[in-house]
């Protein structure tokens, strides 16, 4: 059992090489993610290591050791087991669950943890289309920044679905809730103005501009757009 301090600091580790593809954190990313001066990163990153939890390379950055990683998973299990259960069980509004599950991840044993994915019926993703690590500590995707097509990289004219939204923040989640760009969703870039920065999208599914399996129509920015991952 670790402290929640530590637990934090060990996903946000894990969290920084998910999205970047990266095995590597420098410093200054972690102060930034956790919100702390860079000598208090400096002073628990020497406890981590000294735990056997992390590697550190000066001037270089941070790197989850094995066991460290398998702590990371563990709670990133649980944030978005959790999520899963606020939303669908709970039915509450995905764009507040994430600080919800920021508080519970440290407080849910493994025990009932289980009972939740078992009620769930063993999910794969959270609501928000992030990968759940399964109960043996596999965690899948993980493929840095340009290995991945977004609305704001995809072909256009082409129909694709929404498989995951890279931000969390409440704001953004609402603007997605509201255009219906949610993972599940059908979507078509039927327009890209790389030079206005605006991309342009038809959106099909339930929840959408349209209402429940209509089709409405999508309006973001190239930075917005490159947040929502899609597939074929």
């Amino acid at each position: 059992m670790f402290s929640s301090t530590v637990e934090n600091y060990l996903k946000a580790i894990l969290l920084h090489g998910e999205e970047s593809g990266a095995g590597v954190m420098p410093p200054g990313a972690l102060a930034e993610a956790l919100d702390v001066s860079p000598g208090t990163v400096t002073t628990m990153v020497k406890a981590l290591a000294e735990q056997g939890l992390l590697s550190h390379k000066p001037r270089a950055g941070v790197k989850l050791t094995k066991s460290g990683r398998a702590a990371a998973v563990r709670v990133l299990r649980k944030h978005r087991l959790v999520e899963t259960f606020l939303v669908s069980a709970l039915k509450m509004d995905w764009a507040g669950v994430h600080e919800e599950a920021e508080a519970l991840e440290h407080a849910v044993s493994d025990r009932v943890l289980e009972k939740i994915d078992e009620l769930l019926g063993h999910p794969a993703v959270d609501p928000h289309g992030d990968p759940i690590p399964n109960a043996r500590g596999e965690l899948a995707g993980g493929g840095g920044v340009g290995e991945r097509l977004t609305l704001a990289s995809c072909d256009v004219k082409t129909q694709w679905r929404v498989a995951r939204i890279h931000d969390q923040a409440p704001a953004f989640l609402d603007f997605i809730r509201d255009t219906g760009l949610k993972p599940g969703a059908r979507v078509r870039v039927v327009r890209r103005d790389e030079a206005g920065g605006v991309v342009r999208c038809e959106v099909k599914g339930e929840g959408g501009a349209g209402g429940a399996g209509g089709a409405g129509e999508a309006v973001l920015g190239l930075g917005e757009a490159g947040k929502i991952e899609v597939r074929k």
